[in-house]
Protein backbone atom coordinates (compact mmCIF):
# COMPACT_ATOMS: atom_id res chain seq x y z
CA UNK A 1 0.00 0.00 0.00
CA UNK A 2 1.36 3.60 -0.77
CA UNK A 3 0.54 6.46 1.52
CA UNK A 4 2.31 10.06 0.64
CA UNK A 5 2.38 13.82 2.47
CA UNK A 6 4.50 16.46 1.92
CA UNK A 7 7.68 18.12 3.83
CA UNK A 8 10.46 20.74 2.42
CA UNK A 9 13.86 21.49 2.25
CA UNK A 10 15.55 24.59 2.51
CA UNK A 11 18.00 26.20 0.20
CA UNK A 12 18.97 29.86 0.90
CA UNK A 13 16.36 31.67 2.08
CA UNK A 14 13.67 29.84 0.41
CA UNK A 15 11.99 26.23 0.84
CA UNK A 16 11.22 23.81 -1.79
CA UNK A 17 8.36 21.59 -0.71
CA UNK A 18 9.15 18.11 -1.28
CA UNK A 19 7.30 14.81 -1.28
CA UNK A 20 7.37 11.30 1.05
CA UNK A 21 6.31 8.66 -0.58
CA UNK A 22 6.31 5.40 1.35
CA UNK A 23 5.26 1.72 -0.12
CA UNK A 24 4.95 -1.54 1.68
CA UNK A 25 5.53 -4.37 -0.21
CA UNK A 26 6.67 -8.48 -0.55
CA UNK A 27 10.40 -8.45 0.31
CA UNK A 28 12.84 -7.23 3.13
CA UNK A 29 14.72 -4.73 4.05
CA UNK A 30 13.97 -0.55 4.53
CA UNK A 31 15.43 1.73 1.29
CA UNK A 32 15.51 5.35 2.16
CA UNK A 33 15.58 6.66 -1.79
CA UNK A 34 15.60 10.49 -3.32
CA UNK A 35 19.40 11.74 -2.62
CA UNK A 36 19.39 11.64 1.62
CA UNK A 37 22.16 12.82 3.70
CA UNK A 38 23.45 10.78 6.24
CA UNK A 39 20.84 12.52 9.09
CA UNK A 40 18.14 11.42 6.90
CA UNK A 41 19.60 8.11 6.18
CA UNK A 42 19.44 7.52 9.94
CA UNK A 43 15.65 8.21 10.32
CA UNK A 44 15.20 4.55 10.09
CA UNK A 45 16.82 3.66 13.98
CA UNK A 46 14.71 6.82 15.40
CA UNK A 47 11.36 5.78 13.64
CA UNK A 48 11.51 1.94 14.37
CA UNK A 49 12.37 3.07 18.21
CA UNK A 50 9.42 5.46 18.29
CA UNK A 51 6.79 2.84 16.42
CA UNK A 52 7.96 0.75 19.72
CA UNK A 53 7.72 2.82 21.91
CA UNK A 54 3.95 3.62 21.44
CA UNK A 55 3.49 -0.12 20.49
CA UNK A 56 3.43 -0.33 17.07
CA UNK A 57 5.63 -2.41 14.53
CA UNK A 58 8.40 -1.46 12.00
CA UNK A 59 6.66 -3.64 8.76
CA UNK A 60 9.03 -6.86 8.77
CA UNK A 61 8.58 -6.41 4.66
CA UNK A 62 9.85 -4.01 1.99
CA UNK A 63 10.03 -0.44 2.73
CA UNK A 64 10.44 1.84 0.46
CA UNK A 65 10.98 5.75 1.62
CA UNK A 66 10.83 7.83 -1.15
CA UNK A 67 11.94 11.87 -0.64
CA UNK A 68 10.70 13.45 -3.96
CA UNK A 69 12.09 15.43 -6.29
CA UNK A 70 15.36 12.77 -6.37
CA UNK A 71 17.67 15.20 -7.75
CA UNK A 72 17.67 17.27 -4.97
CA UNK A 73 19.61 16.81 -2.07
CA UNK A 74 17.99 16.77 1.36
CA UNK A 75 19.41 16.95 4.54
CA UNK A 76 18.51 17.06 8.50
CA UNK A 77 16.49 15.39 10.81
CA UNK A 78 13.27 16.77 10.14
CA UNK A 79 11.96 14.08 7.82
CA UNK A 80 11.57 12.18 10.57
CA UNK A 81 7.70 12.71 11.62
CA UNK A 82 6.57 12.57 7.86
CA UNK A 83 8.49 9.06 7.27
CA UNK A 84 6.91 7.34 10.67
CA UNK A 85 3.28 8.47 9.95
CA UNK A 86 3.42 7.05 6.09
CA UNK A 87 5.05 4.13 7.39
CA UNK A 88 1.85 3.77 10.14
CA UNK A 89 -0.64 4.26 7.03
CA UNK A 90 1.13 2.07 4.34
CA UNK A 91 1.22 -0.93 6.97
CA UNK A 92 -2.44 0.23 7.63
CA UNK A 93 -1.60 0.74 11.50
CA UNK A 94 -3.16 3.97 11.67
CA UNK A 95 -7.32 4.46 10.01
CA UNK A 96 -6.64 7.92 8.26
CA UNK A 97 -9.60 10.42 8.95
CA UNK A 98 -7.74 13.39 8.09
CA UNK A 99 -6.02 13.32 4.63
CA UNK A 100 -2.03 13.11 4.88
CA UNK A 101 -1.72 14.82 1.34
CA UNK A 102 -3.20 18.10 2.64
CA UNK A 103 -0.49 18.68 5.14
CA UNK A 104 3.20 19.90 5.39
CA UNK A 105 4.86 17.77 8.21
CA UNK A 106 8.12 18.16 9.52
CA UNK A 107 9.85 17.03 13.05
CA UNK A 108 12.89 15.37 14.53
CA UNK A 109 11.65 12.32 16.75
CA UNK A 110 13.46 11.37 19.57
CA UNK A 111 13.90 7.72 20.72
CA UNK A 112 10.52 7.84 23.15
CA UNK A 113 8.86 9.19 20.17
CA UNK A 114 8.51 13.08 21.21
CA UNK A 115 9.55 15.80 19.00
CA UNK A 116 12.61 17.92 18.96
CA UNK A 117 12.55 21.41 17.23
CA UNK A 118 13.88 22.05 13.39
CA UNK A 119 15.63 24.91 11.64
CA UNK A 120 13.92 26.91 8.81
CA UNK A 121 10.12 27.01 10.02
CA UNK A 122 8.96 30.33 8.72
CA UNK A 123 10.13 29.64 4.88
CA UNK A 124 8.84 26.05 5.04
CA UNK A 125 5.40 27.91 6.47
CA UNK A 126 5.56 30.61 3.85
CA UNK A 127 6.06 28.16 0.61
CA UNK A 128 3.22 25.86 2.52
CA UNK A 129 0.78 28.75 2.53
CA UNK A 130 1.95 29.95 -0.86
CA UNK A 131 1.20 25.91 -2.11
CA UNK A 132 -2.53 25.89 -0.89
CA UNK A 133 -1.79 23.42 2.09
CA UNK A 134 -4.32 23.01 4.67
CA UNK A 135 -2.18 23.23 7.85
CA UNK A 136 1.76 22.66 8.66
CA UNK A 137 1.88 20.13 11.54
CA UNK A 138 5.40 20.57 13.32
CA UNK A 139 7.13 20.98 16.86
CA UNK A 140 5.47 22.60 19.87
CA UNK A 141 8.97 24.78 19.97
CA UNK A 142 8.87 25.97 16.51
CA UNK A 143 4.73 26.99 16.47
CA UNK A 144 5.17 30.37 17.25
CA UNK A 145 7.69 30.97 14.47
CA UNK A 146 5.20 29.01 12.36
CA UNK A 147 2.37 30.86 13.21
CA UNK A 148 3.93 34.08 11.64
CA UNK A 149 2.09 33.22 8.51
CA UNK A 150 -1.30 34.06 8.48
CA UNK A 151 -3.98 31.89 6.66
CA UNK A 152 -2.31 28.49 7.28
CA UNK A 153 -3.29 26.10 10.05
CA UNK A 154 -0.19 26.19 12.14
CA UNK A 155 -0.44 22.42 14.51
CA UNK A 156 1.66 21.94 16.97
CA UNK A 157 2.28 18.33 18.43
CA UNK A 158 4.50 17.34 21.22
CA UNK A 159 4.65 13.55 20.11
CA UNK A 160 4.43 11.64 17.14
CA UNK A 161 1.20 9.62 19.32
CA UNK A 162 -0.48 13.31 19.04
CA UNK A 163 0.31 13.71 15.33
CA UNK A 164 -1.06 9.82 14.81
CA UNK A 165 -4.32 10.83 16.94
CA UNK A 166 -4.67 14.38 15.00
CA UNK A 167 -4.64 12.12 12.04
CA UNK A 168 -7.09 9.08 13.44
CA UNK A 169 -9.75 11.92 14.40
CA UNK A 170 -9.31 10.97 18.13
CA UNK A 171 -7.82 14.54 19.11
CA UNK A 172 -8.56 17.96 17.62
CA UNK A 173 -5.58 20.34 18.06
CA UNK A 174 -6.40 23.92 17.67
CA UNK A 175 -4.08 25.77 15.14
CA UNK A 176 -1.79 28.04 16.99
CA UNK A 177 -2.87 31.75 16.17
CA UNK A 178 -0.62 34.56 16.29
CA UNK A 179 -1.79 38.18 15.51
CA UNK A 180 1.73 39.18 13.54
CA UNK A 181 1.32 43.19 13.54
CA UNK A 182 0.24 43.29 17.41
CA UNK A 183 3.36 40.86 18.08
CA UNK A 184 5.63 43.28 15.70
CA UNK A 185 4.38 46.60 17.03
CA UNK A 186 4.81 45.42 20.75
CA UNK A 187 8.36 44.60 20.08
CA UNK A 188 9.62 46.97 17.80
CA UNK A 189 12.17 49.42 19.24
CA UNK A 190 12.46 47.60 22.12
CA UNK A 191 16.36 47.38 23.25
CA UNK A 192 17.81 46.72 26.57
CA UNK A 193 21.28 49.31 25.64
CA UNK A 194 20.28 53.44 24.97
CA UNK A 195 22.51 56.23 23.87
CA UNK A 196 21.69 58.45 27.50
CA UNK A 197 23.54 55.92 29.21
CA UNK A 198 26.88 56.98 27.30
CA UNK A 199 28.74 59.95 28.69
CA UNK A 200 30.56 62.77 26.97
CA UNK A 201 31.81 61.36 23.35
CA UNK A 202 29.24 63.94 21.38
CA UNK A 203 31.32 64.37 18.52
CA UNK A 204 31.74 60.18 17.83
CA UNK A 205 27.34 60.30 18.94
CA UNK A 206 27.12 62.91 16.36
CA UNK A 207 29.04 60.46 13.54
CA UNK A 208 26.79 57.78 14.69
CA UNK A 209 23.47 59.86 13.79
CA UNK A 210 24.80 60.68 10.39
CA UNK A 211 25.62 57.24 9.49
CA UNK A 212 22.32 56.03 10.73
CA UNK A 213 20.99 58.97 8.97
CA UNK A 214 22.94 57.88 5.65
CA UNK A 215 23.18 54.43 5.90
CA UNK A 216 27.54 55.01 5.77
CA UNK A 217 29.82 52.05 7.04
CA UNK A 218 32.23 53.69 9.67
CA UNK A 219 35.58 52.96 11.33
CA UNK A 220 36.67 54.11 15.00
CA UNK A 221 40.47 54.69 15.98
CA UNK A 222 40.95 55.18 19.38
CA UNK A 223 42.79 53.34 22.31
CA UNK A 224 41.48 50.57 24.77
CA UNK A 225 38.61 51.59 26.84
CA UNK A 226 37.83 54.73 24.79
CA UNK A 227 34.11 53.24 24.10
CA UNK A 228 34.15 51.77 20.63
CA UNK A 229 32.20 49.29 21.68
CA UNK A 230 29.72 50.70 23.95
CA UNK A 231 28.94 52.80 21.08
CA UNK A 232 28.69 50.62 18.13
CA UNK A 233 26.18 48.39 20.65
CA UNK A 234 23.79 51.37 20.68
CA UNK A 235 23.87 51.78 16.93
CA UNK A 236 20.57 49.51 16.27
CA UNK A 237 18.98 51.75 18.71
CA UNK A 238 18.61 55.25 16.61
CA UNK A 239 18.36 53.45 12.79
CA UNK A 240 14.43 53.59 11.48
CA UNK A 241 12.28 50.77 13.15
CA UNK A 242 11.93 47.80 10.48
CA UNK A 243 8.72 47.85 8.42
CA UNK A 244 6.92 44.62 9.21
CA UNK A 245 8.33 42.92 5.29
CA UNK A 246 11.99 43.56 6.57
CA UNK A 247 11.41 41.84 9.71
CA UNK A 248 10.16 38.47 8.02
CA UNK A 249 13.05 38.97 5.98
CA UNK A 250 14.89 38.98 8.60
CA UNK A 251 13.48 36.61 10.57
CA UNK A 252 13.38 33.81 7.73
CA UNK A 253 17.53 34.34 7.70
CA UNK A 254 18.00 34.17 11.56
CA UNK A 255 15.34 30.47 11.39
CA UNK A 256 17.22 29.12 8.08
CA UNK A 257 20.62 29.55 10.20
CA UNK A 258 18.79 28.10 13.14
CA UNK A 259 19.85 31.14 15.60
CA UNK A 260 15.81 31.89 16.68
CA UNK A 261 15.99 29.45 19.84
CA UNK A 262 12.89 27.22 20.97
CA UNK A 263 9.07 29.55 20.79
CA UNK A 264 10.93 32.56 19.08
CA UNK A 265 8.47 34.80 16.99
CA UNK A 266 9.30 37.40 14.71
CA UNK A 267 12.67 40.06 14.71
CA UNK A 268 11.42 42.85 15.27
CA UNK A 269 14.29 44.84 16.56
CA UNK A 270 17.20 45.16 14.15
CA UNK A 271 19.56 42.62 14.51
CA UNK A 272 23.57 43.32 16.08
CA UNK A 273 25.87 40.86 14.76
CA UNK A 274 29.79 40.74 16.20
CA UNK A 275 31.61 37.67 14.97
CA UNK A 276 35.33 37.16 16.92
CA UNK A 277 38.63 38.16 14.92
CA UNK A 278 39.04 34.52 14.69
CA UNK A 279 36.38 33.82 12.28
CA UNK A 280 36.53 31.87 9.09
CA UNK A 281 35.64 32.99 5.85
CA UNK A 282 32.73 30.58 5.33
CA UNK A 283 31.39 31.76 8.87
CA UNK A 284 31.63 35.65 8.19
CA UNK A 285 30.02 34.95 4.72
CA UNK A 286 28.32 32.02 4.12
CA UNK A 287 29.15 28.68 2.87
CA UNK A 288 29.99 25.48 4.15
CA UNK A 289 29.23 21.93 2.19
CA UNK A 290 25.68 22.89 2.19
CA UNK A 291 25.72 26.40 2.60
CA UNK A 292 24.40 28.59 5.20
CA UNK A 293 23.77 32.15 6.18
CA UNK A 294 26.92 33.76 8.01
CA UNK A 295 27.60 36.75 9.90
CA UNK A 296 26.87 39.08 7.30
CA UNK A 297 23.71 37.65 6.13
CA UNK A 298 22.44 37.61 10.22
CA UNK A 299 23.56 41.09 10.04
CA UNK A 300 20.80 41.99 7.32
CA UNK A 301 18.79 45.04 7.97
CA UNK A 302 21.24 45.87 10.65
CA UNK A 303 24.54 46.09 11.92
CA UNK A 304 27.71 44.43 11.70
CA UNK A 305 30.41 45.09 14.13
CA UNK A 306 33.76 44.18 13.24
CA UNK A 307 36.29 44.78 16.96
CA UNK A 308 40.34 44.93 16.14
CA UNK A 309 39.63 44.92 12.45
CA UNK A 310 43.13 44.45 11.75
CA UNK A 311 43.00 41.16 14.00
CA UNK A 312 40.79 39.63 11.42
CA UNK A 313 43.02 37.23 8.55
CA UNK A 314 43.05 39.28 5.45
CA UNK A 315 40.95 36.87 3.19
CA UNK A 316 37.90 37.00 5.53
CA UNK A 317 38.12 41.01 5.47
CA UNK A 318 38.75 40.63 1.19
CA UNK A 319 35.60 38.32 0.79
CA UNK A 320 33.32 41.05 2.47
CA UNK A 321 34.13 43.43 -0.40
CA UNK A 322 31.67 42.33 -3.03
CA UNK A 323 28.75 41.83 -0.60
CA UNK A 324 29.30 45.16 0.79
CA UNK A 325 28.74 46.78 -2.45
CA UNK A 326 25.99 44.32 -3.85
CA UNK A 327 24.35 43.76 -0.41
CA UNK A 328 24.02 40.44 -1.23
CA UNK A 329 26.48 37.05 -1.28
CA UNK A 330 26.10 34.50 -3.94
CA UNK A 331 27.72 30.95 -3.39
CA UNK A 332 28.01 29.16 -5.65
CA UNK A 333 28.76 25.04 -6.06
CA UNK A 334 29.02 22.96 -9.15
CA UNK A 335 25.27 21.56 -9.13
CA UNK A 336 23.72 24.62 -7.66
CA UNK A 337 23.98 27.89 -6.46
CA UNK A 338 22.39 30.20 -3.47
CA UNK A 339 21.78 33.59 -2.35
CA UNK A 340 21.64 35.20 0.58
CA UNK A 341 20.46 38.66 1.00
CA UNK A 342 23.49 41.24 3.02
CA UNK A 343 22.16 44.71 3.09
CA UNK A 344 23.99 45.50 6.53
CA UNK A 345 25.53 48.57 7.82
CA UNK A 346 29.51 48.19 8.65
CA UNK A 347 30.65 49.54 12.03
CA UNK A 348 34.22 48.58 12.42
CA UNK A 349 36.47 49.60 15.48
CA UNK A 350 40.73 49.44 15.44
CA UNK A 351 43.30 50.75 17.92
CA UNK A 352 45.36 53.25 16.48
CA UNK A 353 49.10 51.09 16.76
CA UNK A 354 49.87 47.73 18.18
CA UNK A 355 50.17 48.92 21.85
CA UNK A 356 47.36 51.21 20.93
CA UNK A 357 48.10 54.55 22.29
CA UNK A 358 49.61 56.11 19.35
CA UNK A 359 48.30 59.90 19.19
CA UNK A 360 46.93 59.32 22.84
CA UNK A 361 46.66 62.52 24.36
CA UNK A 362 48.07 61.15 28.08
CA UNK A 363 50.06 57.95 27.56
CA UNK A 364 52.85 57.44 25.35
CA UNK A 365 52.88 55.05 22.04
CA UNK A 366 56.13 52.45 22.96
CA UNK A 367 55.86 51.17 19.23
CA UNK A 368 59.14 51.38 16.56
CA UNK A 369 59.78 53.30 13.46
CA UNK A 370 56.90 51.68 10.84
CA UNK A 371 54.91 49.96 13.19
CA UNK A 372 52.11 52.33 13.13
CA UNK A 373 52.16 52.16 9.43
CA UNK A 374 52.60 48.29 8.70
CA UNK A 375 49.37 47.83 11.22
CA UNK A 376 47.38 50.36 9.46
CA UNK A 377 48.48 48.35 6.09
CA UNK A 378 46.47 45.34 7.14
CA UNK A 379 43.41 46.93 5.71
CA UNK A 380 42.96 47.09 2.54
CA UNK A 381 42.47 50.26 0.37
CA UNK A 382 39.48 48.87 -1.22
CA UNK A 383 37.92 47.64 1.85
CA UNK A 384 38.60 51.47 3.29
CA UNK A 385 37.31 52.83 -0.19
CA UNK A 386 33.87 51.30 1.49
CA UNK A 387 33.48 53.03 4.63
CA UNK A 388 32.71 56.43 4.80
CA UNK A 389 33.53 57.84 7.86
CA UNK A 390 37.03 57.51 9.99
CA UNK A 391 36.32 58.43 13.20
CA UNK A 392 38.90 59.40 16.16
CA UNK A 393 37.52 58.43 19.48
CA UNK A 394 39.47 59.94 22.53
CA UNK A 395 39.34 58.67 26.40
CA UNK A 396 36.29 60.57 27.74
CA UNK A 397 38.01 62.58 30.55
CA UNK A 398 36.80 62.31 34.37
CA UNK A 399 34.85 65.36 34.74
CA UNK A 400 32.99 64.30 31.75
CA UNK A 401 32.29 60.71 33.35
CA UNK A 402 31.28 62.04 36.39
CA UNK A 403 28.86 64.71 35.16
CA UNK A 404 25.07 64.73 36.32
CA UNK A 405 24.21 66.20 32.81
CA UNK A 406 21.39 64.15 30.91
CA UNK A 407 22.42 62.87 28.09
CA UNK A 408 19.95 62.49 25.11
CA UNK A 409 18.38 59.22 24.21
CA UNK A 410 18.14 57.04 21.13
CA UNK A 411 14.35 57.59 20.70
CA UNK A 412 15.29 61.71 20.09
CA UNK A 413 18.26 60.94 18.02
CA UNK A 414 16.01 58.24 16.30
CA UNK A 415 13.81 61.23 15.28
CA UNK A 416 15.95 63.15 13.55
CA UNK A 417 17.50 59.91 11.34
CA UNK A 418 13.88 58.71 10.56
CA UNK A 419 13.24 62.64 9.15
CA UNK A 420 16.21 62.56 7.13
CA UNK A 421 15.61 59.23 5.54
CA UNK A 422 12.04 60.17 4.38
CA UNK A 423 13.48 63.04 2.31
CA UNK A 424 16.05 60.05 0.81
CA UNK A 425 12.90 58.17 0.27
CA UNK A 426 11.35 60.72 -1.55
CA UNK A 427 14.97 61.68 -3.26
CA UNK A 428 15.45 58.17 -4.88
CA UNK A 429 12.12 57.19 -5.36
CA UNK A 430 12.94 56.70 -8.98
CA UNK A 431 16.31 55.09 -8.70
CA UNK A 432 16.06 51.60 -7.73
CA UNK A 433 17.71 49.75 -5.91
CA UNK A 434 18.94 53.49 -3.82
CA UNK A 435 16.95 53.51 -0.88
CA UNK A 436 19.97 56.21 1.12
CA UNK A 437 22.67 58.61 0.32
CA UNK A 438 25.25 55.99 0.98
CA UNK A 439 24.00 53.39 -1.67
CA UNK A 440 24.32 56.60 -4.23
CA UNK A 441 26.78 55.37 -7.41
CA UNK A 442 29.44 57.86 -8.49
CA UNK A 443 27.40 59.56 -11.94
CA UNK A 444 24.10 59.88 -9.05
CA UNK A 445 26.71 61.83 -6.41
CA UNK A 446 27.25 64.33 -9.54
CA UNK A 447 24.34 64.79 -9.81
CA UNK A 448 22.64 65.64 -6.51
CA UNK A 449 25.22 66.77 -4.53
CA UNK A 450 26.27 69.89 -6.24
CA UNK A 451 27.88 72.39 -4.09
CA UNK A 452 28.89 75.95 -4.49
CA UNK A 453 31.91 77.33 -5.58
CA UNK A 454 33.12 78.23 -2.50
CA UNK A 455 32.97 74.63 -1.40
CA UNK A 456 34.67 73.39 -4.36
CA UNK A 457 37.26 75.75 -2.94
CA UNK A 458 37.14 74.56 0.56
CA UNK A 459 37.47 71.10 -0.70
CA UNK A 460 40.17 71.74 -2.89
CA UNK A 461 42.11 72.94 -0.20
CA UNK A 462 41.01 70.34 2.16
CA UNK A 463 42.27 67.68 -0.07
CA UNK A 464 45.70 69.61 -1.03
CA UNK A 465 46.47 70.57 2.93
CA UNK A 466 45.58 67.26 4.14
CA UNK A 467 46.71 64.76 1.74
CA UNK A 468 43.66 63.17 1.36
CA UNK A 469 43.06 60.76 -1.53
CA UNK A 470 40.89 61.16 -4.55
CA UNK A 471 38.83 58.16 -3.19
CA UNK A 472 37.91 60.77 -0.01
CA UNK A 473 36.31 63.01 -2.50
CA UNK A 474 32.74 60.90 -3.30
CA UNK A 475 32.67 59.85 0.21
CA UNK A 476 32.83 63.53 1.54
CA UNK A 477 30.24 64.68 -1.40
CA UNK A 478 28.30 61.83 -0.04
CA UNK A 479 28.70 62.08 3.63
CA UNK A 480 28.03 65.84 3.75
CA UNK A 481 24.62 65.75 1.61
CA UNK A 482 23.44 63.49 4.63
CA UNK A 483 24.63 66.36 7.15
CA UNK A 484 22.53 68.71 4.49
CA UNK A 485 19.57 66.54 5.20
CA UNK A 486 19.80 65.94 9.13
CA UNK A 487 19.49 70.36 8.99
CA UNK A 488 16.80 69.45 6.49
CA UNK A 489 18.22 71.58 3.92
CA UNK A 490 18.10 71.32 -0.07
CA UNK A 491 21.43 72.04 -0.49
CA UNK A 492 24.89 71.23 0.67
CA UNK A 493 26.05 74.60 2.37
CA UNK A 494 30.07 75.11 3.43
CA UNK A 495 29.75 74.13 6.98
CA UNK A 496 28.31 70.59 6.16
CA UNK A 497 31.30 70.05 3.73
CA UNK A 498 33.53 71.19 6.81
CA UNK A 499 32.12 68.88 9.07
CA UNK A 500 32.37 65.82 6.26
CA UNK A 501 35.82 66.37 5.71
CA UNK A 502 36.93 65.62 9.32
CA UNK A 503 35.68 62.39 8.77
CA UNK A 504 38.19 61.21 6.85
CA UNK A 505 41.18 60.49 9.03
CA UNK A 506 42.90 57.32 7.36
CA UNK A 507 43.04 59.11 4.19
CA UNK A 508 45.80 61.75 5.54
CA UNK A 509 48.55 61.16 4.51
CA UNK A 510 50.35 61.98 7.65
CA UNK A 511 48.36 60.28 9.63
CA UNK A 512 50.39 57.55 10.90
CA UNK A 513 53.83 59.21 9.81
Amino acid sequence: MLAKTYGAAVYGVNASIITVEVVVAQGLHFHLVGLPDSAVKESEQRVEASLKFFGYRMPRQKVVVNLAPADIRKEGSAYDLPIALCVLQASEQMAVQRNLEDYVIMGELALDGSLRPIKGVLPIAIEARKKGYKGFILPVENAPEAAIVNNLDVIPVATMQDAVDFFEGKKDIEPLVSDTRDLFNSQVNVYEVDFSHVQGQENIKRAMEIAAAGGHNVIMIGPPGAGKTMLAKRLPTILPPLTLQEALETTKIHSVAGKLGSRATLIATRPYRAPHHTISDAALVGGGSFPQPGEISLAHNGVLFLDELPEFKRSALEVMRQPLEDRKVSISRAKWAVEFPASFMLIASMNPCPCGYYNHPEKECVCGPGVVQKYLAKISGPLLDRIDLHVEVTPVSFDQMTANRPAESSETIRERVIKARDRQTTRFADQPGVYSNAMMPSQLVKEICQISDAGKALLRTAMERLGLSARAYDRILKVSRTIADLADSDEIRIEHLAEAIQYRSLDRENWAG
